[in-house]
């Protein structure tokens, strides 16, 4: 069976680690492959790769870096279905979805050719008599990319491209689930002209992931995944003195007012509740319906939701398969648990006709009504397409429930009234809004990242935030002497 291999130094290695773990396409329940589990020194080699072709890469041109940015943008533009058809094969995502994940990570690739800009200095002549003062932005060194399974194109695409960019090398470890994409990405960054050893890639669980994080070499580390493993990642990365950015879970609300379109809020609930099997950081897992709006508003996502065509990806579907058959397994695990609660079933995603061969890890959507707070279907993020129905009486009850909720990643209204959503914009705690937008995630050159629970660090992913999450700050003062400014002043400089 084929081993994915680690990429290091510009070239797929022979697997020498001795663990491994097994690849499965989610659509039919078979393994399809096997990636090498790093060891410790496995990790340290591509970072000793990483380490030897940072300053060449450091001291490569703005207009260098900027052409082989421009070429690998092109290449993957050209190549879109093919990466595609890979994340399908390995995630489960149906085709549309995956192109729409690399269209999204390709924005930011976009963004960062603009890198000339975005790291210009100011510049002031004569701050002091014939003292001139300029500023400078120069990389922080190895940055460590750790990303989930939900988003094997993407989620590194968050990042990479914005450390490339302003000068770091990189290490990406992906999830073990669906490791190929990363390893695609690698051969086309050869392919656009990268230098060898500033994009690497490690396939590994606990042990890539524990020296990533402590590795001396590594100088940042970026990390998405849940609120657990970000709390740790967070600690361990700063406690070894590093810059850490780490996203972690959501609950993600959707307010929808009395005076909103109806159906335009059922669909939106349907799209950003089971679209990629709910297996997404920004999907709407919680809806709150307002005032007398509720029972047809569930009636209208329930007649949406049934007409769904569950099955393989690749013939067509609208909603494919959960990752693996243990998440598949705990998924439904909360169904049980939100029906022996006392939460009414509307549509039961374990009843499930899937178009797909073999025994694939499918789980139907699944429509809650009546959720109350304390029940484990609102408070844990699932991650999977269940989509709760919470009743409240006033807008003020809506809010309370979403500012008094452990995660503020992201959060959307549904209402026609100009100035509820003003209000509901300035008082939600919640780093990602959307007004009439049920998956409100920013545009390259904004921030992605929430509050509360959902981020460890001051950073969010790219925009202007990722620039300086991988560069420093420098300040140049100047002045060419001449003889009239020599002689002894052991007074504090002041400007004159």
């Amino acid at each position: 069976m084929q081993t994915t291999k680690h990429w290091i130094n510009g070239a797929f290695t022979a697997p020498a680690d001795t663990r491994v773990a097994d690849v499965t396409n989610p659509a039919t329940g078979k393994t399809t492959s096997q990636v090498a589990l790093a060891s410790e020194e496995t990790v340290n080699e591509a970072v000793a790769a990483a380490a030897a072709a940072f300053p060449a890469w450091r001291d490569t041109s703005l207009a260098r870096r900027t052409q082989i940015l421009f070429n690998f943008r092109e290449l993957l533009n050209a190549r879109k279905p093919e990466l595609a058809a890979i994340i399908t094969a390995e995630h489960g995502k149906v085709l549309d979805d995956a192109l729409g994940e690399i269209s999204r990570g390709q924005e930011v690739v976009e963004f960062a050719c603009g890198i000339p800009h975005l790291l210009k200095g100011g510049f002031t002549e004569n701050a002091s008599t014939k003292v001139d003062v300029h500023s400078v932005r120069q990389p922080v060194g190895p940055a460590a990319i750790i990303s989930p399974f939900n988003f094997p194109a993407m989620v590194p695409m968050w990042f990479f491209p914005v450390a490339i960019a302003t000068g770091n090398t990189v290490v990406v470890k992906p999830s073990e689930k669906d490791p190929t994409a990363v390893n695609w990405v690698a051969e086309l960054w050869k392919e656009a002209g990268l230098p060898d050893g500033v994009f690497n890639v490690v396939h590994g669980d606990k042990v890539a992931v524990d020296t990533l994080l402590h590795h001396p070499d590594i100088k940042s580390v970026s990390f998405v995944g849940s609120t657990p493993i970000a709390q740790y990642v967070y600690r361990e990365g700063t406690a070894s003195g590093k810059r850490v950015q780490a996203l972690g879970g959501a609950k993600n609300h959707m307010i929808v007012l009395p005076d909103a379109d109806l159906d335009l809020a059922a669909d939106a609930a349907v799209n950003a509740g089971f679209g990629s099997a709910g297996e997404r950081c920004m999907a709407i897992s919680a809806l709150v319906a307002v005032g007398p709006i509720a029972d047809e508003l569930v009636a209208k996502i329930a007649e949406r939701t049934r007409t769904l065509r569950i099955g393989d990806g690749l013939r067509g579907t609208d909603m494919g398969p959960l990752v693996t058959s243990a998440h598949r397994d705990k998924v439904a695990g909360y169904i049980d648990a939100g029906e022996a609660a006392g939460a009414t079933v509307v549509l039961d995603g374990r009843k499930v006709e899937a178009d797909a061969d073999g025994e694939g890890f499918f789980l139907g959507p699944t429509l809650f009504d009546n959720v109350t707070p304390e029940m484990s279907i609102y408070t844990d993020e699932i991650f999977g397409p269940v989509l709760s129905v919470v009743r409240a009486d006033s807008y003020d009850e809506a809010l309370d429930l979403i500012n008094s909720n452990q995660y503020g990643n992201g959060t959307a209204i549904f209402t026609n009234d100009g100035g509820a959503a003003r209000r509901f914009q300035n008082e939600v705690q919640v780093g990602m809004v959307g007004i009439n937008v049920p998956i409100p995630v920013p545009m390259a050159y904004y921030s992605f990242g929430g509050w509360k629970n959902s981020l460890f660090g001051d950073s969010h992913a790219h925009g202007t935030e990722g620039v300086h999450f991988f560069t420093r700050g420098k300040v140049v003062t100047t002045r060419w002497l001449d003889p009239s400014h020599g002689g002894l002043n052991l007074g504090f400089p002041q400007n004159a």
